[in-house]
């Protein structure tokens, strides 16, 4: 999920009645919720290297701890330079449980994140297999309503009532922020069975005579109901929206076949170099398209994940070589890497490969 929503998460985890418990503890909660995301540090040795460690260490049941840990040393460092200054002398922070409530916060990180298709990896180190629910698109605005309604009902409501005592402000923030988390785990529920109703869709059929090998189903944005299919077969993939309340298989006459590409000495190369290796281990569609630079050259051989080829707009803009969450290695006419390119057009990037 974007920051945005884990800020909001880990903020109504606090006002849905732990901040009674400890002072500081919506703080602590609220940048635990979104400490997971330090693997951005990663970005400093290159784009390669940043997408082999995104959403590795720092998104696992062993790096959880580590996270809270920081954040909590971050909150104590922070509470020393204000002068140890709380709300509320009568309830002091408590370390210990402050430490506690971060490694939650920590968890529901990976717990958002396992919702949408781009997935996670909590078992690193000792497994580096991705796990994904695939019903939440990277941003879902009823989502996100929900979490900053569940924040701003209480006070907005305070100022129309000034009388309200600060007794009944806090049970009305409590209630409201435990309204709002529930009513996301009623989205969760309503988006899974939608879900399971469109990939039921998708393997009930065949596509031009062959059966499915596998078939998936991936977020709309904002629409519980419209699902991107995509489909495996022996010899291609089909790409194919789906939606979920009749349940119906391409309803605007949109479906594409993408071939599976013959293998070549080009794509193997490409395929053991660094990004390669790293892409494929995360990919659960790939496909790999070949350029052919100017003689004497070399190639381009493009990664493309399907599950990300059907985004909308604001993701990936048609015509591009590499959409979102694509990815390249040149190789020179001797099949030596060269270099990798992310993004297209004028945002395209090189860079070479990590040590």
């Amino acid at each position: 999920m974007e920051p945005i929503t884990h800020f909001l998460t880990g903020a109504c985890l606090g006002r849905a009645g732990l901040n009674r418990k400890t002072a500081l503890a919506t703080l602590t909660l609220t940048l635990a919720a979104e400490a997971p995301d330090l693997d951005v540090l990663s970005r400093i040795k290159g784009p390669a290297f940043a997408f082999a460690h995104h959403r590795g260490f720092t998104h696992s049941f062993v790096g959880v701890p580590i996270d809270a840990a920081v954040v909590v040393g971050f909150v104590y460092l922070i509470w020393r330079l204000r002068g140890r200054k709380i709300t509320n002398p009568n309830l002091p922070p408590r370390w210990g449980l402050l430490f506690l409530y971060a490694c939650l916060a920590g968890l529901s990180h990976i717990l958002l994140d396992f919702t949408n298709n781009y997935g996670v990896r909590p078992f690193w180190p000792f497994s580096e297999k991705w796990y994904s629910w695939d019903i939440v698109f990277i941003f879902e605005p009823i989502m996100f309503s929900l979490l900053v309604l569940g924040l701003i009902a209480p006070s907005a409501l305070s100022l129309l009532r000034r009388g309200i005592d600060a007794g009944s402000r806090g049970r009305r923030a409590r209630f409201a922020a435990t309204a709002a988390l529930v009513a996301v785990v009623l989205l969760w529920g309503l988006r899974d069975i939608e879900h399971r109703r469109a990939v039921g869709a998708l393997a009930a059929r065949t596509y031009q005579n062959a059966a499915p090998i596998r078939v998936s189903a991936y977020p709309a944005l904002a629409d519980p109901f419209r699902w991107y299919g995509v489909v495996e077969t022996p010899a291609f993939f089909v790409l194919a929206p789906v939606d979920s309340l009749d349940p119906h298989v391409d309803p605007e006459g949109q479906l594409k076949i993408r071939y599976k590409p013959e293998e070549t000495p080009i794509t193997l190369a490409a395929k053991k170099s660094y990004l390669g290796r790293v892409y494929l281990d995360w990919a659960k569609y790939p496909i790999t398209e070949t350029e052919t630079l100017p003689p004497q050259e070399g190639y381009i051989v493009n990664f493309q994940d399907l599950r990300f080829v059907q985004l909308p707009g604001l993701l990936s803009r048609p015509g591009q070589t590499r959409r979102a969450l694509g990815a390249g290695v040149q190789l020179d006419k001797n099949l030596h890497v060269i270099a990798d390119i992310f993004g297209s057009g004028k945002e395209q990037t090189t860079t070479l490969e990590p040590d």
